[in-house]
This record gives structure tokens, sequence and C-alpha cells, in this order.
């Protein structure tokens, strides 16, 4: 069996970093299916999904790490192709992937005690950003 969920949230840019573990748990609450993986997947170049403690301190450690590898205000060539600036958010997002999955047991996911789903929008303006959850299984 499967089963698609789908889901927005709004972002403000910049890497702006979301916590959307109780909306994913929601849905596997909903779930027919009891045991299976579940795949979270974003569309999108510039955004990511991923999963971390998700606290105050790791979120501004985590826009600093990427400020240092992939900083916003380098040269990139894809800026030169469409002008819009935003050629760091394509490599943040290319490094981390936009979609993560995860086994489930008795519709419970199986996720370290402190290892949030998060969604990181590394883009250079605000989106709304779909967000689907596929489970397969019994």
């Amino acid at each position: 069996m499967v089963e698609t969920f789908e889901f927005t949230v709004n972002t403000k840019g910049f890497t702006d970093i979301i916590n959307i573990s109780d909306k994913i748990f929601t849905f596997l609450d909903k779930s027919k299916i009891n045991n299976g993986i579940a795949l979270v997947h974003t569309p999108g170049s510039t955004v990511a999904i991923t999963t971390t403690e998700f606290e105050p301190g790791t979120q501004k450690d985590l826009k600093s790490f990427f400020q240092k590898i992939i900083p916003e205000q380098a040269y990139y060539y894809h800026n030169e192709t469409w002008h819009d600036g935003n050629g760091y958010a394509h490599l943040r997002a290319s490094l981390l992937k936009s979609n993560f999955s995860f086994p489930i047991i008795n519709k419970k996911p199986i996720l370290g005690t402190w290892q949030q789903i998060i969604l990181i929008d590394f883009d250079n303006t605000s989106r709304t950003r779909k967000i689907y959850l596929q489970i397969v299984g019994d």
C-alpha cells in the first residue's frame, strides 16, 4: 500500500530553518500504514530536507556553517545566467538534497531522541514550499 500526503509551509528564505516533524507525525498517525518506509520530499532546487536537533544553537550553527562554506556574497556563475542572485542557494541545497526517508514501526518514526525533520529554504526570497510525505508499507 502507498499513501501520499501534502502540505505547505511559508518560509522567509535566507537559510530559514523550519521544524516540520509534528506535521509529518500527524500524517503518520492518520495513515492506514503501520510498518514501512516514509519519504519526505520538497520540490525545488534551493530548498532541502534533513534532520538535526532543532534548537536555537543548532540553527545558528547551521546558518554560520553554510555562510562559511558557501557565502551568499561570493561570485557564482549561476547568477550570470539568471541574474537572480541565488547561486549560493542552489549549491547549499545540493549538499543536503530535497528528500529524507526513515522507517516506520507501529506507526512511529524510527528517529533519534533529539532528531527532528527540518526544511531549510536557502533561496533569497520568501516562498510557499510544498512538502510531500509518501508512505509505503503494509
